[in-house]
């Protein structure tokens, strides 16, 4: 089995890149990397609708997503779309910087969890819910790894999450888990669902998405990727590049 080393290709592959909206688009592989936008996107809503239809508990923002839609005559899929779009609202005081799939996030995943929803009815069996329901937080996992692999924009709620951090100077794990907690409040104050799969989900979906995302994130050509930020070198026996020197002055 080969082993990868820190600078070996194989490993540098599946480091996600810091890109400006722009950058994304010239970055290479854009018709592969559209594609994989698309479908786990399209899974992204899909895998939310089979957690819907399980009966057991939605994820943390569709709690805010039912909640709302039990008050505003409208589908769970526009909702999404909608709450989509006020978080994007978010962005500019936080001047977060959305890319191509930024948008096709807000829109698609709804469209495509709509889409589910209206050709898959309810289950009853508790024996078919509970496999469901796990097979829905999986493919979820995969959707994330996808459509984050894409290197084509963060999602609105996850453009939230890093502004946040960066604004406030706290970790992302502290930033997310205060804007769920909030989202999941509020969501069930309206009505939303909470139950075993909202557990489950903020459990698993963590390191389902760390598990897929280095087989999932996009090889890009290697003039797009974003330079580090110190280019010190981080070995401190390792020689400096040489510079002019300076006459030593005689005393």
């Amino acid at each position: 089995m080969m082993r990868t080393r820190p600078g070996d290709p194989a490993r540098q592959r599946r480091q996600l890149a810091n890109l400006g909206p722009v950058e994304q688009l010239r970055a290479g592989r854009l018709p592969r990397r559209l594609v994989q936008l698309v479908v786990g996107l399209f899974i992204y809503g899909a895998s939310m609708a089979l957690i819907i239809r399980a009966g057991l508990g939605v994820i943390p923002w569709d709690v805010l997503h039912v909640g709302l839609i039990q008050h505003f005559p409208t589908s769970f899929g526009t909702m999404a779309i909608i709450v989509s779009l006020a978080v994007l609202v978010t962005w500019i005081p936080l001047r977060q910087r959305p890319g191509l799939g930024t948008f096709a996030n807000a829109v698609l995943v709804g469209l495509s969890a709509d889409l589910v929803l209206a050709v898959m009815p309810p289950v009853e069996p508790l024996p078919v819910r509970v496999p469901l329901m796990v097979f829905g937080v999986f493919l979820n996992g995969l959707a994330t790894a996808l459509y984050v692999g894409s290197q084509l924009g963060p999602g609105p709620r996850d453009g939230l999450m890093t502004g946040l951090a960066r604004v406030t100077g706290r970790s992302i794990r502290l930033v997310r888990t205060t804007i769920e907690v909030v989202v999941v409040l509020i969501g069930f104050l309206l009505g939303g669902t909470l139950g075993f799969g909202t557990v489950l989900y903020a459990v698993a979906i963590g390191p389902l998405t760390q598990l897929m995302l280095p087989w999932c994130t996009v090889q890009l050509s290697p003039s797009s990727r974003s330079a580090p930020a110190d280019p010190a070198p981080t070995d401190p026996a390792q020689p400096r590049a040489p510079g002019r020197l300076r006459p030593r002055r005689s005393t």
